[in-house]
């Protein structure tokens, strides 16, 4: 208790991070200089890796619709207009271009109820500034509308755009919506970076899994032997299942035009396709690693989207419920130039 009274005395800004999942958005505040002194996630999984990593954060492991705002106020002894950021991303599933048909259909999800669970702790904690992230759906939601005209309501001036975390030193393609708002400045998103960061600047170095100590990155691969000879035949370095012989073209992509990126390579010299939950899957993308006969390990796409190299995952948490997690996350460069773009404007008005 003696140590979360002193929250409010320390001199880094102090953040709340809202859906954490396994901790990206987490990584990119805390390298933009904040102190994350509370986050909430409801997946066990997730939970456990996030405080694995992030071991002094005060972490609600609950569902935040029944998280009262004002107990995490009171647990970390602070008032309200105490905290410097509120930051979260809603989980984003039913605002996702699959799940509403590319964008053409609307999907009735109950997490996208979540989105209002925000503008809840905006209410109650008044923080000086928010960043709210999420997929590019989002920003023609109804959801979201509502919120950016209640804003202005509560003394915050926001900017909304759509971005791609390429032009943010994240090392693969993936385009989010972002939302920053402040009441004590006018906000104002981050720069591009100077250049794009490419495959081979991510995991280019790397030694192959069977040599690797990191077991994350050596988790064995279980392919058929069919599958096996399929990926040896695609070429290296951006190679795709439309340059396969005939005779190793799968019956399901035979008289098929769509999905070109399944069975691809990525290339070196440019940024990955979008990391998602099926990233170690050469059957749900382009995720063949650019010269090795094998989809990309769990570390290699940890790194991608733009995690530090020792982050811990837990492989006993099973394969797939690290890809969810990696997936899921929020890309750090990504959230940790916009959080800068916001400390800029908090030391500015201070």
């Amino acid at each position: 208790m003696k140590k979360m009274k002193q929250l409010n005395k320390r001199k880094k800004p102090i953040a709340i991070d809202l859906f954490s999942g396994c901790g990206g958005l987490s990584v990119g505040l805390a390298r933009a200089g904040f102190t994350v002194v509370a986050a909430c996630e409801i997946d066990e999984k997730a939970a456990a890796t996030y405080t694995s990593n992030h071991p002094n954060v005060k972490l609600y492991r609950q569902d935040v619709r029944k998280l009262r705002a004002a107990r995490v106020l009171n647990d970390l002894c602070l008032k309200k207009g105490d905290v410097d950021l509120l930051a979260g991303c809603p989980p984003c599933q039913g605002f996702s271009r699959m799940r509403t048909k590319n964008g053409g259909a609307a999907i009735d999800d109950a997490r996208n109820n979540l989105v209002s669970e925000f503008l809840r702790f905006v209410r109650t904690l008044r923080p000086k500034m928010l960043m709210l992230e999420n997929v590019p759906g989002l920003r023609a939601d109804y959801r979201l509308q509502d919120i950016v005209r209640e804003l202005p309501k509560l003394g915050y001036e926001a900017v909304v755009e759509v971005l791609d975390a390429a032009d943010y030193s994240v090392p693969q393609r993936r385009k989010r919506m972002i939302l920053l708002a402040s009441r004590i400045h006018n906000p104002v998103l981050a720069r591009k970076a100077n250049r794009k960061l490419t495959v081979k600047d991510a995991i280019g170095l790397l030694e192959p899994p069977a040599k690797s100590r990191d077991r994350l990155h050596s988790l064995i691969e279980h392919r058929s032997d069919r599958v096996r000879e399929l990926i040896r035949h695609i070429p290296k370095n951006g190679g795709s299942r439309s340059d396969l012989p005939a005779r190793f073209k799968l019956t399901c992509h035979k008289g098929f035009d769509g999905f070109a990126d399944v069975y691809g390579r990525m290339r070196w010299g440019d940024v990955s396709p979008t990391i998602t939950s099926g990233c170690t899957n050469p059957s749900k993308g382009r995720f063949l690693h650019p010269s090795q006969n094998r989809a990309i390990s769990l570390r290699e796409a940890a790194l991608l989207q733009g995690f530090p190299r020792g982050y811990k995952f837990d492989i006993s948490h099973g394969k797939e419920a690290i890809s969810l997690m990696i997936g899921n996350a929020l890309p750090p460069p990504f959230i940790e130039a916009h959080a800068k773009a916001l400390m800029k404007g908090l030391k500015s008005a201070a």
